[in-house]
């Protein structure tokens, strides 16, 4: 895997948010012709039995209310390793005050890497403010990387 031009996504269990952010970047890239790639893992030290099927249906549905097509909605959750932070030029977590005790645990040696959003998880925060959210961060996200490839 190549990490030139591509984001990693993080959040707990790879299921809701970091999902949510893969498709939506990889739609919006797509669009703006951003040679630019991202996937998602969990941050975890492992993946939560209480998720039903592959991607949460509140990120499936947004997805689907904004005509994507969820490339990956048929992946199950994946547990982030060292490998995909070296196969990444930008890591990016969801939760700064969730995830960052979770990778500086798991993945000291590349916790530096690591840029931390504000969306929090479905406990605290109603999917359709947390989506939202994330769908304000990637379009920064992708201005920042036009810039950069002028």
């Amino acid at each position: 895997m190549n990490k030139n031009n591509r984001v990693l996504f993080l959040c707990t269990g790879n299921y809701y948010r970091s999902r949510y952010a893969e498709e939506v970047f990889n739609h919006r890239a797509g669009l703006e012709g951003l040679d630019w790639l991202s996937f998602s893992r969990a941050v975890a030290e492992s993946l939560s039995p209480e998720n039903v099927g592959p991607i949460s249906r509140y990120a499936l549905e947004a997805l689907q209310a904004k005509g994507i097509a969820p490339a990956g909605a048929a992946r199950h959750p994946v547990l982030c390793t060292f490998d995909d932070f070296a196969g990444a030029e930008l890591v990016i977590a969801l939760k700064d005050a969730e995830h960052r005790p979770m990778v500086e645990r798991r993945f000291a040696g590349v916790a530096h890497r690591v840029q931390y959003w504000d969306v929090d998880d479905i406990e605290y925060l109603d999917p359709p403010t947390a989506l939202a959210r994330i769908d304000e961060q990637v379009g920064l996200l992708i201005g920042r990387l036009q810039m950069r490839a002028r």
